[in-house]
């Protein structure tokens, strides 16, 4: 069983990115970041992956059509040999051709408990707006395979972080990133592993 190779899709800074290639450095994964792709080129999740002699690569959207543009990134991650596609911050809505041709094979983290808090236009700091304005008392985040429903694919990890009385959405986003970091890891390192079987809805891992 050799290693998983992850092909990461990132349109920000990257600090997703930066804590899975920190985990497969420190052998918490069993696989390595082939390929770094995104569509804008002052992504500084690009310049992560020079540091680290990983191919980076910016495929512009301008002038394609959606589906254009993917088949692009798509030769992107095939080239590299990606077995696993990871969204880290990703800005774009994928097609469902994309989605389904890594079927079972691309995980995306939101900052929330899915299935709250999720859907289109919730992204960032808009989630946390959204939690605060409800009221809630915890928030989190949710590790998940992607689906053509946006945020709606199989949980694979979630974890709950207390909201507290004077939070903003910038403290709730900085309380909720180190906890992502750490899920997305665990999520990437339990694929590397074999050790996730979806089952319908259900993620089941593996002993």
């Amino acid at each position: 069983m050799g290693k998983t190779k992850i092909g990461v899709l990132a349109s920000g800074g990257g600090t997703n990115l930066q804590a899975i290639i920190d985990a497969c450095e420190r052998g918490e994964i069993k696989g390595e970041v082939a390929v770094v792709v995104s569509d804008k080129s002052d992504a500084f999740a690009l310049e992560r992956a020079r540091k680290k002699n990983i191919p980076a690569i910016h495929i512009p959207p301008k002038g394609l059509k959606r589906e254009e543009h993917e088949r692009l990134v798509d030769e992107a991650l095939s080239k590299h040999g990606a077995d696993l596609v990871v969204l880290a911050g990703y800005m774009r809505i994928l097609t469902p051709w994309l989605i389904e041709k890594y079927h079972g094979r691309m995980m995306n983290v939101h900052p929330a408990l899915l299935p709250s808090f999720g859907g289109e236009g919730m992204y960032g700091e808009h989630v946390h707006e959204a939690v605060l304005k409800y009221g809630c008392k915890v928030s989190g985040c949710t590790v998940h395979f992607v689906s053509t429903e946006v945020d709606g694919g199989p949980i694979i990890l979630q974890e709950s972080v207390p909201v507290l009385e004077n939070d903003t959405p910038v403290s709730l986003a900085n309380r909720i990133h180190p906890v992502e970091h750490r899920l997305y890891t665990k999520a990437v390192g339990l694929y590397a592993a074999r050790k996730l079987k979806i089952e319908g809805r259900i993620v089941r891992i593996l002993e």
